[in-house]
């Protein structure tokens, strides 16, 4: 009989690891029942769970003891559920075989807990990590990285750690995952850092793939213009290119209310202080219509202009250092002794400051007495970095008290910089220009007029000459700096307009589109436009405006180097808080070297003219078809050569237009003889043209700034004269050009030009032939053959026929004996009818008779027995117009020609033999 119900215990606790099937349950699971050892009433049968769709199932292991097993019935995941609870029940066997009437035991909890195994490897939640930190710092914390891992349990699923990867980086990394830097970073040592992170779990499993992290270091913020460029080139012939196309100004957030900006280009130590022509002093004031008669009181040294040659001169710009131990003295008659009572004097001048505490005057120009007394007629000096002009009129009809000395007091006196400095008098007023701005005088003071005597006058430079008060004449107040330029110009004073032209820059700032700037812009430019100032209140229109800025130079050929750039900021903030400082920019402008040009001089390099033609009131034009052309050899890099192979090669040689300053047509040897020969050119040629002209006995020079065309049509009408032609002669000239007072040369174009005899028989019965030759030898068919040393010396010059002269001849002499052969006819039927009409008909055939009664005609019957000879006298003369005959046959045709002269006299009346020797 079935008494008792099993018994179990009232909790169990079991494990199971994932992947597994065995549950270990604590107790163990066993169920007891009071009816043993009675079969099936005292034996368990069964273990059964009550649960929803429980993974679980309980088996009995031992009926008799009540032993029983729980394991799962299908895989278990931890990651699917962690823990499972349910009910279990145990049944015993029943009163029978059959089970009936079976019991079951009180019901037990059961909590079974699932295992965990490490399957899942750490996982980052990003894919990349970014950061940016500012260079300069340490941080605590630059970033944090996070990796998870899906594993259930803590041990699995908790990431105990991180690793940076990378090696030989300055960062490190927590257990937390985050990221600090161990030094400082530097901006211009490294912008950006890329590092590779790991992480492991509790398990100590790694990540399968490791995540980058990109730390980007950026700059300290500092106040300043940012993306320009330090060097900026220029091309010549470029125009104007901007300075700072991308500039911009970073303020660091600062409350800015208005910007103060200057841009400063540099130039002081380009030539004159900036690039300007480089033309001389005659040719600047040509080309900017400043009044005619300036003399130059510096100019190169040359054969007329020597009194500068003991000075040291820079030749390139044609300056002049004086270290206070040099003076030159003006030459007398150079500038004239009245300057009346209006001139001019303009100079150049680099100075510095005087050394000691009383320095003594520096002379520039002084005209003093040269002997005997010590007086300053006037002068221009600098004392105690104040410029000084003195002026002490003659006596004359007023003895009082006169304006003697006029004093400037100017900072850029002794700043050791160029400027250009222009004193115009019209007494009483004396103005000052320096650099295009009037200045006039602070001080003022008068002085007695100077009394008339007989002491000559001696004008220097550089240091004024002391004649008198002294044992021996020498030089005092010597001038200390450079000086360049210096003129007078008597009787004439400049305009605000000229002056501002002389001293003008050919290189400046300028401002692309200027009606493109933002409103609320002011801007202003100095004289030269070396300096501008631009103000607004507005950062971004700042900004577009500083872009605009650019660098111009309107030289063909500007004086390649550097220029230097600075931009000074100031800024003002809103408030009372301490406002941003801007640094400066120092940039430069490097201008490259212009391609050279080549000037090349063509044209008729030789020619004969008859020698009345050089007698003429004209003369002979010396260069009718002259040429000037200009060329430059481009270089270029061929593109389609290997690197090794790229070679500079010229590329096709262009022709360009520029300027000339001076053309010179030179003589060649002995100088022009006044008395016989002279060159000239109607000035009316120069009319409408920056040219002038100056003649001499070396020759003719035109100058000034003008085209290589104009110059052409100049050249092209400069004439020689020779009115002593008795003898034959050769003449030769040179011409050459210049751009840029001497920079560019043109090549030598030698010209030579020479005259042959007309009359090449003296012989009066000669002059039909002459007239022959004259008409038949064109100077366009002929070119001067030059005979060498120990030829034929009665012959100086010989002509060579072309086949058009020879054709022209033998034409002509077949007319020539056609005509022959009808006055013979003609005079023949005169004589026969009446001996005593001779000389009315030879007066009746006045024209004829000087053209046909050259010769005798061979073919009349009635001819001497001198007739032979003369034949031989025809051939004679054509042979030496042809071939140049030998000295012994020249001789024996002038015997001859004298003594046909004799019979023709006697013959003919003294009204014809006068006509032909005229001819």
């Amino acid at each position: 009989v079935n008494k008792h119900k099993p018994w179990i215990e009232t909790s169990y606790h079991g494990i199971i690891t994932e992947n597994n099937d065995t549950v270990i349950l604590d107790p163990p699971l066993v169920a007891l029942d009071k009816d043993a050892p009675v079969p099936f009433a005292g034996e368990i049968c069964a273990f059964k769970i009550h649960g929803q769709e429980m993974p679980f199932e309980a088996v009995v292991l031992n009926k008799t003891s009540g032993e029983g097993r729980l394991r799962a019935r299908s895989p278990i995941d931890c990651e699917l559920q962690k823990e499972y609870t349910f009910i279990i029940q145990a049944y015993d066997c029943g009163s029978g075989p059959g089970g009936t009437n079976w019991k079951k035991s009180h019901k037990a909890v059961v909590h079974i807990q699932v295992k965990d195994v490490n399957e899942f490897s750490p996982a980052f939640k990003e894919s990349m990590y970014k950061a940016t930190v500012t260079e300069g710092k340490i941080y605590d914390s630059i970033l944090q990285v996070e990796a998870t891992d899906e594993d259930c349990s803590p041990q699995y699923s908790q990431i105990c750690n991180y690793e940076i990867v990378t090696t030989d980086v300055p960062f490190a990394i927590d257990r937390n995952g985050n990221i600090r830097n161990t030094e400082k970073l530097s901006y211009d040592k490294q912008h950006q850092y890329e590092i590779m992170v790991t992480a492991f779990d509790c398990g100590q499993k790694h990540a399968t793939e490791d995540v980058l992290v990109r730390v980007n270091v950026k700059p300290v913020c500092k106040p300043g213009w940012q993306d320009w460029n330090k060097r900026i080139e220029y091309t010549p012939g470029s125009g104007s290119i901007p300075l700072f196309p991308s500039i911009h100004l970073e303020t660091c957030d600062g409350p800015v209310s208005s910007i103060h900006t200057t841009i400063e280009l540099q130039t002081n130590y380009i030539g004159k202080g900036c690039d300007r022509e480089t033309y001389s002093e005659k040719s600047l004031q040509k080309l900017c219509g400043a009044s005619s008669g300036a003399i130059d009181l510096l100019p190169s040294p040359s054969s007329t202009s020597n009194w500068t040659a003991g000075l040291v001169m820079d030749s390139n710009d044609i300056i002049f250092k004086f270290d206070g131990k040099q003076g030159a003295k003006i030459p007398d008659g150079i500038v004239p002794k009245n300057l009346t009572d209006q001139f001019t004097i303009t100079l150049w001048m680099k100075h510095g400051p005087s050394p000691g505490l009383r320095a003594e005057k520096e002379t520039i120009l002084c005209n003093s007495d040269k002997t005997e007394m010590n007086r300053h007629h006037y002068a221009l000096y600098v004392h105690n970095c104040r410029l000084v002009f003195l002026l002490r009129k003659d006596f004359d009809q007023a003895d009082t008290f006169r304006p003697a000395e006029f004093h400037w007091k100017l900072d850029q006196i002794c700043d050791k910089e160029w400027h250009y400095y222009v004193v115009n008098v019209e007494f009483p007023v004396v103005t000052l220009y320096m650099d295009g701005t009037t200045y006039e005088p602070y001080l003022v003071t008068n002085d007695w007029p100077i009394h008339p005597s007989h002491i000559a006058m001696q004008l220097t430079v550089g240091a004024c000459w002391q004649g008198g008060e002294v044992t021996k004449p020498r030089f005092a107040q010597y001038f200390h700096g450079s000086l360049a330029s210096l003129t007078i110009r008597p009787g004439k004073i400049e305009s605000q307009k000229v002056i501002s032209c002389l001293q003008a820059c050919k290189e400046g700032l300028d401002i692309n589109s200027l009606e493109s700037l933002g409103q609320g812009i002011k801007y202003h430019f100095n004289p030269s436009q070396s300096v501008l100032v631009m103000e607004g209140d507005d950062i971004e229109n700042i900004n577009q405006a500083l872009r605009k800025v650019s660098y111009i130079n309107s030289r063909q050929f500007p004086t390649a180097g550097v220029r230097r750039l600075k931009v000074s900021s100031k800024v003002q903030c809103f408030g009372e808080d301490v406002c941003i400082s801007i640094p400066d920019i120092d940039a430069y402008v490097m201008v490259f070297q212009a391609n050279e040009p080549k000037i090349t001089i063509s044209g008729m390099d030789h020619f004969a003219r008859p020698a009345a033609q050089f007698e003429s009131e004209r003369g002979v034009i010396l260069l009718p078809d002259i040429r000037i052309v200009s060329t430059v050899t481009k270089m270029e890099h061929p593109v389609d050569l290997e690197e090794h192979d790229r070679v500079d090669k010229p590329v096709v040689v262009e022709e360009m237009l520029h300027n000339l300053d001076f053309c010179d047509v030179l003589v060649i040897g002995a100088e022009l003889d006044p008395d016989q020969e002279c060159l000239e050119l109607d000035h009316m040629e120069l009319q409408g043209k920056h040219l002038d002209a100056t003649n001499s006995t070396a020759g003719y020079s035109i100058y000034g700034v003008d085209s290589m065309f104009n110059y052409e049509q100049v050249l092209r009408h400069i004439r020689y004269r020779n009115w002593d032609t008795a003898a034959t002669f050769d003449r030769k000239f040179r011409v050459k050009c210049s751009e840029l007072n001497g920079r560019y040369m043109s090549n030598e174009f030698n010209l030579e030009a020479s005259n042959y005899s007309v009359n090449i028989l003296h012989s009066s019965n000669s002059n039909f032939m002459d007239h022959v030759n004259h008409m038949i030898v064109q100077p366009q068919f002929l070119q001067s053959v030059h005979h060498p040393e120990g030829g034929v010396s009665a012959v100086h010059n010989s002509v060579v026929p072309s086949v058009a002269t020879i054709v022209i001849i033998i034409c002509v002499t077949i007319l020539i004996f056609v005509i022959t052969l009808g006055v013979y006819r003609i005079r023949t039927a005169h004589q026969h009818s009446s001996a005593d009409h001779e000389g009315s008909k030879e007066n009746e055939m006045d024209w004829d008779d000087s053209a046909l009664t050259i010769t005798v005609n061979p073919m009349e019957k009635y001819e001497k027995p001198h007739q032979a000879e003369e034949e031989s006298e025809e051939e004679d003369i054509e042979d030496e117009d042809t071939t140049s005959a030998e000295s012994d046959e020249s001789e024996e045709e002038e015997e001859e020609e004298e003594e046909e002269e004799e019979v023709i006299v006697q013959r003919g009346d003294k009204q014809t033999a006068t006509r032909q020797e005229q001819l």
